[in-house]
């Protein structure tokens, strides 16, 4: 299997304004975009590749002939590979409020170019053009997939032969389904869940408190303070790539094996795991933007198919919505707590109704979630006209099986024809970058599988 070669970016830009998501409009935008393979002749062959916090449009292939470094998914995608190049006209797009050339926080504001909306005084002496910075609006997976079917109007394709992703590109991929049901034919979501829990949002705030706190951050205005806040970026890439691993992983790899073979006595790099954490953060530091790292996050953090969708369910109650936020973790915990409280009781003799109770009510009370976690997504998916395809990662545990389980259940009780594969792997979240024979089987033999015209299927009926 060989690679899809030297490849070029494009550049397309689109001068309607944009409304998004918070209210606020873009006069115009860019976006950089890859391609590989040929669009074929009534245009049904095309696949859109949805990328995940720290990716871009650059999926595979090499910029030269003497790059050393391939495309994110360049093990994906080419001739003969689950996304076969030799078949698809393949399409990645990088996203708005990125920082590797679509319009974002380190594009120039085209106010800061008009005289009448200039606000600083150094500005108005030369004029000079200034990057959006902390003025670049917040957006969320909505405004991604709009403009993705912005692009799609522009290349002249009506329907997508498959949208595929993982992680927040799953999300993207979710997305479209929902919103755009006639736009695609197969729905690949990889690594992903249906909205983030609470310890998710919590690794997230921790990520931007790092980047918020870091003096050389300038209230978002560093580049043109000439500073750039180093190491809350490192930070936040450190915590975040803590989540992205498994302890097993940690364990086999580092250990607690010694960087000079002995303790220092100090707060320098001394274990392997620490050397590696810093390193990864150094480097991403180097090639990515803060204000992008904080707009991404929040568009993790907001991502919701369902709230468009109200359910038939009522308002949950405070002690409910309190359950909204746990961790699956949390729940085992929750449940597991009931039999053990009553066999101390019963053992021991002491008085624990009110500890009976209460645990009994937070079961209750997850129980009462989760069905109302499956009507929403019920209904956020009730039009939806694609067939799926949905990949776990066993140690994933940033978006744990049970997750995708979630997506899987609320399909089939809407009678879509879904497809579930959860794949042993021992790289964590990290998995759906690796080169698993079973997982990428999985991918190409469902991209290139007959679609199921099942119009029963189709309109959410069980067969």
């Amino acid at each position: 299997m060989g690679s899809v070669g030297i490849v070029t970016p494009q550049t397309f830009h689109f001068a309607e304004p944009l409304t998004l998501e918070c209210n606020r409009t873009l006069p115009s935008f860019d976006l950089i975009v890859e391609t590989y393979g040929t669009l074929n002749s009534d245009h049904s062959n095309a696949i859109l590749i949805c990328h995940a916090l720290s990716g871009s449009h650059h999926a595979a292939g090499f910029y030269s002939s003497d790059d050393k470094k391939a495309g994110w998914w360049d093990n994906m995608i080419g001739p003969n590979k689950a996304i076969d190049t030799n078949q698809f006209f393949v399409v990645c797009v990088n996203n708005i409020g990125s920082c590797f050339g679509s319009t974002g926080p380190t594009t120039i504001n085209p106010d800061s170019i008009n005289t009448d909306s200039v606000n600083t005084d150094s500005t108005k002496k030369g004029h000079t053009p200034l990057p959006y910075g902390p003025d670049f609006p917040l957006i969320t997976i909505k405004d991604w997939v709009k403009t993705q079917a912005m692009l799609s109007d522009r290349l002249d394709i009506k329907v997508w032969h498959a949208i595929v992703g993982g992680s927040m590109g799953g999300m993207q991929a979710l997305q479209w389904a929902v919103d755009y049901p006639n736009r695609l034919k197969r729905c690949v979501v990889i690594a992903c869940t249906p909205k983030l829990s609470a310890q998710n949002i919590a690794f997230n705030e921790v990520a931007r408190q790092s980047i918020l706190s870091d003096p050389d951050f300038k209230d978002g205005r560093y580049l043109q303070a000439g500073t750039y806040p180093r190491r809350g970026l490192i930070l936040a890439r450190m915590v975040g790539h803590i989540t992205y691993l498994t302890d097993d992983a940690m364990k086999a790899k580092f250990g607690r094996d010694l960087k000079s073979g002995r303790f220092m006595y100090g707060y320098d790099v001394e274990f392997q795991v620490e050397s590696y954490l810093r390193y990864q953060g150094e480097r991403f530091s180097e090639n990515f933007d803060a204000n992008t790292y904080l707009l991404m996050t929040k568009a993790l953090d907001y991502f919701d198919p369902t709230r468009d969708y109200p359910s038939e369910s009522a308002e949950l109650s405070p002690s409910k919505r309190s359950a909204q936020q746990s961790t699956l973790t949390e729940e085992k915990i929750a449940k597991s707590s009931v039999s053990s409280w009553a066999e101390s009781s019963e053992a021991i003799g002491h008085n624990t109704d009110s500890e009976y109770d209460t645990a009994t009510t937070s079961m209750n009370d997850d129980q009462d979630y989760s069905h109302h976690e499956l009507t929403a997504l019920k209904a956020a998916f009730a039009h939806t006209q694609c067939q799926y395809l949905v990949v776990s990662f066993t140690t994933d545990w940033r978006f744990a099986p049970e997750r995708s389980q979630e997506i899987v259940n609320a399909l089939m009780a809407t009678g879509k024809p879904v497809s579930y594969i959860n794949v042993d792997a021992p790289h964590g979240h990290d998995s759906f970058l690796f080169d698993i024979p079973r997982y990428m089987g999985a991918v190409k033999g469902f991209l290139t599988a007959p679609f199921i015209t099942d119009s029963r299927q189709a309109t959410g009926e069980r067969s």
